[in-house]
């Protein structure tokens, strides 16, 4: 009887074991696909911002400033059509037409993202990338060994995250500085909170459908997508504290 208990438990430490593995693993291709896809977006807006025939394809110079053209609104508004194609048929979608789908999304947000290298300082956006991964790190890190489950908090981030949409939404056409100053922060601590909830999820998601090796690798290609969207926005709302302008 002892010997019976002994290979049970055995045997649950060896699938303990192999969980973990597949789980390092599987945190590991998220991250990758996450960096390669920063990668991109920045080689693309480094591209698009020192190329003057692109350049004047997305933007135009007008008294109000550096503008989008017709080219440059759509692709402004394409990674929104792409982030919503995966979450509404990516299970429908195969793993190769899911992960070209994702590059695509990465290399249009350089292409949206390029004015920035116009408007601000090299350094400052330096600057504020190191300090956006420093942030970003540390909080999936939580997300990613804490025991608490943070699907309340998660929850309450999303609540604030449509209040922050409404009322950057409404800034738009009221242009206060004091709501612009408010949607930032609430925006960094919004994100930066995201980041540690979403790590956690992509474990509990793992858990669900690790041993499903196609339904795993689409689920990387989604945790990489939420992670991506966490750590540009946090880098965008820190840039307009810590940005220089040319």
């Amino acid at each position: 009887m002892a010997d019976y208990d002994n290979r049970i438990l055995r045997g649950a430490a060896t699938t303990a074991d192999t969980m973990d593995m597949g789980l390092r693993a599987h945190m590991l291709r998220v991250y990758n696909y996450m960096t390669g896809a920063l990668a991109l977006t920045g080689v693309v807006a480094y591209v698009v911002a020192n190329t003057p025939a692109l350049l004047n394809a997305f933007y135009q110079m007008t008294p109000q400033g550096l503008q989008p053209t017709i080219l440059g609104w759509v692709v402004m508004f394409a990674p929104i059509a792409m982030v919503l194609l995966l979450s509404f048929r990516i299970q429908r979608m195969s793993q190769g037409a899911a992960q070209a789908t994702f590059w695509a999304y990465a290399a249009l947000m350089g292409a949206s993202l390029s004015s920035i290298l116009l408007v601000y300082t090299g350094a400052s956006v330096a600057l504020t990338f190191f300090v956006t991964a420093a942030t970003f790190g540390t909080m999936s890190l939580y997300g990613y060994t804490t025991k608490r489950d943070l699907t309340g908090f998660g929850s309450f981030l999303f609540m604030g995250l449509i209040g922050l949409l409404i009322a950057s939404l409404a800034n738009m056409f009221f242009q206060s500085p004091a709501v612009s100053f408010v949607v930032s922060i609430l925006g960094v601590l919004i994100f930066t909170g995201l980041t540690a909830w979403d790590t956690q999820k992509i474990k509990n998601t793992y858990y669900e459908v690790g041993r499903d090796g196609a339904l795993a690798g689409k689920a990387a290609v989604m945790g990489a997508l939420a992670l991506y969207l966490d750590f540009i926005n946090i880098f965008l709302f820190l840039l307009r504290f810590m940005g220089d302008r040319k």
